[in-house]
């Protein structure tokens, strides 16, 4: 049996990665401890892959390093320690050695160099060593013997994967780092040699930077860019190449007090562990602490066994089923379980094409199974025939009195709604019962805490690494699907995914049931609009592919012409993409002002200086800003949009998200519909390539100017309340307001410049922005402001009030209580305290705008479903819903929508409804 592989942790390496990876967490007292749980859980991961192993972990020692003497500006260049990373050192250090691993820092050398020695000693033994570092030096050790694995990603590297990174051999890395230099070493190098020369040069002599310097005669002919000047440059930095190649030589030789023998493990430092976890507010694993030592008392005493099984923790159990015997048990379980939580694995994402592979679930925490269907790698074994399965779940899985739970159900729905039961498209299963959804349990509690995939809140609510995906599917191009997956494998991974969801679950509504407001957004907006998204999304929306492409041949044909214009203005011809030479027009020939720079010191070309630029009325910038809307609206849409019709259906069809916006507004992707521009001419045509069959009509209906009316709801002002109870136009009242006239005497310019002055209020839109919004100069602008909070003093106090109750309780609620915390509401930074209070103000009326949208998706929906009428929702975009309906009845879909949409919020003032009705998008709206 071969032996376990020494492995060597690169402690300084990941230390900085995870100081800069991972996100700043701090004490309760302000002590940073973000590195040291992204080291620590590095650590434990590598320490039960590694079952058996000899470990050393290695920290640079404090103090200069023999580099130094050899080169007076090595690392000089490189930024001091941030005060942040300096404090979690000492605590890193020790909880290392707590727990059990053996750490080494040896003076006058780097890290690097410890671990070189360890590698080099332990491969001449013939013992087989892991490196886990992040650090491109370190490639220069890999033999037959040593491999490297970057924790952080998961991947390894061995000699094949050096030569296929770097392009060229483990043995000439250091010449590569010679030529190359290191910026972040101050390693000088060759000046203008980079990672493609350098690789060129070594391959190209098949040898070293020795061999280079005899061979430089050959350089010119060699296949290199600007080969020719090479030996020349060579020639000159000849000193600069072989000092690189000492300075990144790894000492392989260095005098240590431990050897081989005493790099194992010890057990855990319990009591150490507990004081460090209590300094560092580590709960979750003060609580496994505990746990542990609970579980270690019982067994000590004498005492039954039943006690000592309650205290420990409970060994997951995980089933693959092959035999129908074994499923006819689990589908009692699932009968008899008051909950349950699925899940499926499939081919792909693409919920509307990719082909179900199995399914798996959980009845209790720790025990789950997964029923493989169609797994069909060489040598797989017999599965239990998908049909006969998928017939059986079907009643259980449509039934809605058996409660569910799933991670992303809405994906699951599909899935099985698209499984083709026999065969027959037609022939699914419409999952009913969702009762809960952990992404969305998660969404709720908190929408900015954590990303809300399962590998995220695994994390961060069950202090639990799941299995990634990659891990068994392998990375890029060569990732395999799950159907090609080995049950070994992939039997764990996917019962994993179904006992974590009802774990989480467990967790999560725990936490949400104790603020009775976000579990009735769960329970009364989130949950039931998961079906209706998903009913929604199956449906998809009819595209003339045609129309599609007039409009790309026309647009690509504006694009020519702006590309002309931008040629005449800068007086020559240049590549409108390239960041480059569009710079050095704009800034060196016609001495644009740099309004920016970029993170490498150069002038900005960036859409939004563009557009600073182009309001200040300088031409080129205009005509860029045109060309790439133009140049947008063509890859995005005209000549994305038919390549994204499902050829089983001859639709488009959209993914709607949930728990994405902090704001708790939908939004979608593959196609994104909720950008299509409404305002351009160019935008409304793409519009009307969505259209209604022979036979239908599409209808639109729209919520009017509903953040002004939730505004005016949650400001109790009167101005505004009485503008709507009155059905006035809001804009033109304000008009009235702000300038003094009467109703009938405002302007349409008048009517425009309110309308951004009551937008852009709460918006958090000072008086600069609105100046040059609606062209009058900031003085001008801020009394227009202070005229409109003279006019509706209630806005002001709304404003007011809720920046002190947003920094008094660290969060802002919207009608009907979902929560937004503001992380910097608090800040000493005045900007971000300032965004943060802009954020306050806005977030209430948009997060209020998207529950009353949502509310009203699901009364529409249950409404069709109860009426029976040819009717169905297609898309949802921003504040609108637009459904295909036969013509004969629009009227009563008309009369109807608008009636439910107006009830799904009771606010101080009417929520007005607009429904049109057309042959397309476009004149539906």
């Amino acid at each position: 049996m071969s032996q376990a592989p020494l492995v060597l942790v690169d402690g300084s390496s990941y230390l900085y990665r995870a100081f800069h990876a991972l996100p700043p967490l701090t004490t309760s007292k302000g002590l940073p401890t973000g590195a040291v749980k992204g080291v620590l859980n590095m650590l434990k991961s590598l320490r039960k892959q590694y079952p058996g192993s000899p470990f050393a972990v290695v920290f640079d020692a404090k103090g200069g390093t023999f580099r130094d003497d050899m080169y007076a500006e090595y690392k000089a260049n490189r930024p001091s320690m941030p005060d942040d990373m300096r404090v979690q050192i000492e605590p890193l250090h020790q909880s290392v050695i707590a727990l059990g691993f053996p750490l080494l820092c040896v003076e006058g050398v780097e890290a690097d160099d410890v671990i070189g020695t360890l590698a080099r000693s332990s491969a001449a033994a013939d013992r087989p060593v892991v490196i886990s570092t992040g650090d491109k030096d370190m490639a220069q050790l890999v033999d037959g013997h040593i491999t490297l694995v970057n924790t952080m990603t998961g991947s390894a590297m061995d000699i094949e994967g050096v030569k296929e990174k770097f392009g060229v051999a483990p043995e000439q890395i250091i010449d590569y780092l010679a030529l190359m230099g290191d910026s972040s070493d101050n390693i000088p190098g060759v000046p203008g040699i980079g990672p493609k020369t350098a690789s060129g040069l070594l391959v190209g002599v098949n040898g070293g930077i020795k061999e280079l310097y005899e061979q430089l005669d050959i350089v010119p002919t060699l296949p290199i860019r600007g080969a020719k000047t090479l030996p020349a440059k060579l020639e000159e930095h000849r000193e600069s190449a072989f000092l690189s190649y000492q300075l990144a030589t790894i000492k392989c030789d260095v005098p240590l007090d431990v050897g081989l023998d005493d790099l194992h493990l010890t057990e855990p430092d319990r009591e150490k562990l507990l004081e460090l976890y209590t300094l560092l507010e580590f709960k979750s694993w003060i609580d496994e602490i505990q746990r542990d030592a609970k579980r270690l008392e019982l067994k000590a005493a004498p005492v039954a066994e039943e006690a000592v099984e309650a205290a420990a923790p409970a060994e997951t159990l995980y089933t693959t089923i092959l035999d129908q015997a074994t499923f006819d048990i689990w589908l009692k379980k699932l009968n008899d379980a008051k909950l349950f939580a699925f899940d499926t694995e499939t081919t792909g994402i693409d919920a509307q094409q990719a082909q179900l592979v199995g399914v798996s679930f959980a009845v209790q925490a720790h025990e789950a199974a997964y029923i493989p269907l169609t797994h069909s790698y060489i040598g797989a074994p017999e599965q239990l025939d998908r049909d006969t399965v998928l017939l059986a779940l079907k009643p259980l899985l449509e039934d809605p009195t058996k409660l569910k739970v799933g991670q992303h159900a809405k994906f699951d729905m599909n899935i099985l709604a698209n499984c083709a039961i026999g065969g027959d498209p037609a022939q699914g299963i419409t999952v009913r019962g969702i009762a809960f959804d952990t992404m969305l349990e998660s969404y709720v509690l908190n929408s900015t805490a954590t990303r809300h995939d399962m590998d995220s809140l695994a994390k961060k609510y069950l202090d639990y690494d799941t299995v990634a995906f990659q891990d068994i599917a392998g990375r890029g191009a060569k990732q395999l699907t799950f159907d090609q997956i080995a049950l070994e494998q992939a039997g764990p991974y996917a019962a994993e995914d179904a006992d974590v969801t009802l774990r989480l679950h467990q967790a999560l509504f725990a936490q949400l049931t104790a603020i009775p407001s976000l579990a009735s957004v769960l329970t009364d907006i989130e949950i039931p609009l998961v079906s209706v998204l998903a009913r929604i999304e199956r449906q998809g929306a009819l595209v003339d592919k045609d129309l599609l492409g007039v409009q790309s041949i026309e647009l690509g044909n504006k694009m020519v012409e702006l590309e002309r214009q931008a040629f005449e203005i800068a007086g020559e011809e240049f590549n409108l993409g390239s960041p480059k030479q569009l710079g050095a027009i704009l800034y060196e020939k016609l001495g644009l002002p740099v309004l920016k720079k970029t993170g490498k010191g150069q002038a900005s070309t960036a859409e939004e200086v563009l557009a600073k630029l182009a309001e200040d009325d300088y031409p080129l910038p205009k005509v860029l800003m045109q060309y790439r809307s133009m140049s947008k609206l063509k890859s995005t849409y005209t000549d994305r949009l038919p390549e994204q019709i499902n050829p089983r259906t001859g639709r488009i069809h959209t993914s709607y998200h949930q728990a994405v916006a902090a704001t708790g507004r939908l939004s979608s992707s593959d196609p994104n519909l909720q950008n299509i521009p409404v305002r351009t001419a160019e935008g409304r045509r793409i519009r009307q390539a969505f259209v209604a069959p022979n036979g239908y009509k599409l209808l639109a209906a729209d919520y009017s100017q509903i953040e002004l009316r939730i505004m005016a709801h949650l400001s109790k002002d009167e101005g505004l309340m009485n503008a709507f109870r009155h059905n006035l136009d809001v804009h033109t009242a304000t008009a009235a307001e702000v300038f003094k006239v009467e109703l009938g005497e405002v302007t349409s310019d008048q009517r425009r410049s309110a309308k951004a002055i009551n937008f852009g209020l709460i918006y958090g839109m000072g008086a600069q922005k609105l100046g040059k919004d609606i062209g009058v100069d900031t003085k001008t602008a801020k009394a227009y402001i202070d005229v409109y909070f003279a006019r509706y003093p209630g806005v002001r106090e709304y404003m007011e009030r809720t920046r002190a109750q947003a920094a008094d309780q660290g969060y802002v609620e919207t009608f009907f209580g979902r929560r937004l915390y503001l992380p910097d509401i608090n800040s000493n930074k005045p900007q971000e305290r300032a965004a943060a209070e802009r954020t306050a103000i806005n977030a209430p009326m948009q997060g209020t705008a998207a529950d009353i949208i949502k509310k009203a998706m699901v009364l529409v929906d249950n409404w069709l479903t109860d009426s029976g009428l040819d009717a169905k929702v297609i898309l949802q975009v921003h504040d609108e819903l637009v459904l295909e309906v036969r013509e004969d009845s629009v009227a009563e879909v008309s009369e109807k929508i608008r009636e439910h949409m107006s009830a799904a919020a009771k606010l101080d003032v009417p929520l007005l409804v607009e429904v049109g009705v057309g042959n397309n998008w476009d004149e539906a709206h």
